[in-house]
């Protein structure tokens, strides 16, 4: 089935100029129709929907600002483009202001109107892309994510906001995060989500080479360059041609190399080592490391100059500790995946499993879950993953409670201040009024919101504006806590 050819609305009242206009573009790429008026013009982009709208600003049943106001109020996404003989600056600020995609002056050429009508389309397009990422990030069903990163959470919703603006463009990605948080399948995502998913991605891990090996690994060599130099290499930036180089740790690159590195990036050229030529590519980089890039930099580690070259677009991968109930959708997916290449019958986790997962800090993050779940999924067997058979080690919690507030019925001997004066085993203010413990309170309020969201502890914890993993720590403590003894008649 051939791809539907987008609409063009082409608003002119002098008819041998519009169709003049018309001649301009190319049948075959778009779908084209006249209006000669604003009744005309409304008429047919409730008809047609067209994607872009060419407007002369002088139509004699009306202002082509206005029109573009109505149309530009209907809900279907369009492009307006707007066309005069007698512009002002004022003038084409204000068309920009209300929405105008671009303002051209008559006479144009044929090659000005074929330009903006594609750059327009291709707005159009992304703008497009980024809602249906942005609808993805909102409706994540379990196990699944945006080009392959899994998480529904509100920091990774963020990155996903990031990654739909920059990965279409060609704009340098500098991805940050602790070790283990998934750089590299950001830079996949950007590869996937660029124009350049069709050409190459190319990973460079710049600490699991050899440092003076590192300089052709990238750039490549001539053959006789240096000892054991057999044969030309081509080079990971020459590889990428075309598509996207990501340089993993790239704070570990030496300085004399980072050098180098940015004189290709300035001259978009290439020099092999032992080689006078200087090849011209087409490169778009993706960057990252661990450490904390501006603290290398003030260090002197990292050229000043390079991290500005490359910090343009910045994206932090929040650790897995601060990524709420994503814990769960990724040990989902790694229970479904590793069931499915080991042949095990699990299909899903305990409630006490998951309890042990959201509990747990992750400080090796997505890389250290996948080997917990592909431990638990190699050693045992069974419908469900039970909380024992995960190799965490179990937390370990005080009798009087959390984070140093007291439990229930503390008392002066337990080590605190009795505060105001008890009475009949309460505790009563001057005005005797009772005054109940804080731990109290919070219990209550904690399970309250628990029994309002019908049980499910993630979102009570979004309405409470706190991890998940805290309303099951105190709960584990609740639980250990003894019955109150029953008083004697």
């Amino acid at each position: 089935m051939t791809e539907k050819r987008p609409t063009v609305l082409l608003v002119e009242d002098t008819y041998a100029l519009a169709e003049t206009y018309r001649a301009y573009l190319d049948p075959q790429d778009l779908d084209v129709h006249l209006a000669a008026n604003c009744a005309e013009a409304l008429e047919a982009v409730e008809r047609l929907s067209p994607s872009v709208i060419v407007i002369d600003v002088n139509l004699p049943d009306g202002s082509g600002l206005d029109l573009m106001r109505r149309i530009k109020g209907r809900p279907a996404p369009c492009e307006v483009v707007l066309v005069t003989g007698m512009a002002s600056v004022n003038m084409a600020v204000e068309a920009m202001r209300e929405g105008a995609y671009d303002f051209i002056m008559k006479p144009f050429t044929a090659e000005r109107l074929r330009v903006t009508l594609r750059n327009a389309l291709e707005r159009l397009r992304l703008a497009s892309r980024i809602e249906e990422l942005a609808a993805e990030a909102e409706t994540l069903p379990d196990g699944e994510g945006v080009a392959g990163m899994i998480g529904r959470s509100r920091s990774m919703r963020t990155v996903y906001h990031i990654l739909a603006n920059a990965a279409p463009t060609n704009a340098t990605i500098f991805i940050t995060g602790e070790s283990g948080t998934g750089k590299e399948l950001c830079a996949a995502a950007v590869h996937a989500l660029s124009k350049r998913a069709s050409g190459p991605l190319i990973t460079i891990n710049c600490a699991a080479i050899p440092k003076g090996m590192l300089e052709s690994e990238i750039f490549g060599h001539a053959r006789g360059a240096f000892t054991g130099a057999l044969s030309d290499r081509q080079g990971a930036m020459l590889s990428a041609d075309g598509g996207t180089l990501f340089l993993d740790e790239i704070c570990e690159m030496e300085l004399e190399l980072q050098s180098k590195m940015l004189r290709v990036l300035q001259e978009k050229a290439v020099q092999r080592v032992g080689e006078d030529t200087v090849r011209p590519v087409d490169v778009r980089i993706v960057c990252a490391t661990n450490r904390d890039p501006q603290a290398e930099v003030a260090a002197g580690r990292f050229r000043e100059d390079l991290y500005y070259r490359l910090h343009v677009v910045p994206v932090e991968l929040p650790p897995l500790r601060e990524r709420d109930d994503d814990v769960l959708l990724i040990a989902r997916h790694f229970l479904q995946k590793f069931a499915a290449e080991d042949g095990k019958r699990f299909r899903g986790l305990s409630r006490d499993c998951e309890t042990a997962l959201l509990e747990y800090d992750w400080p090796g993050n997505i890389r250290e879950l996948q080997n917990t779940i592909r431990r638990a999924v190699v050693l045992n067997d069974g419908d469900v993953v039970e909380r024992q058979m995960l190799p965490l080690p179990r937390p370990s919690i005080a009798p009087e409670g959390v984070s140093g507030v007291a439990a229930p019925g503390a008392t002066k001997r337990d080590g605190l201040d009795s505060g105001p004066e008890r009475s009949g085993g309460g505790v009563r203010d001057e005005g005797g009024r009772e005054i109940v413990p804080l731990e109290t309170v919070i219990r209550e309020t904690i399970e309250n919101a628990v029994r309002d969201c019908g049980g499910n502890i993630p979102r009570a914890a979004q309405a409470l504006h706190v991890s998940p993993s805290t309303i099951y720590r105190r709960m584990q403590v609740w639980s250990l806590e003894p019955a109150e003894p029953q008083e004697r008649s």
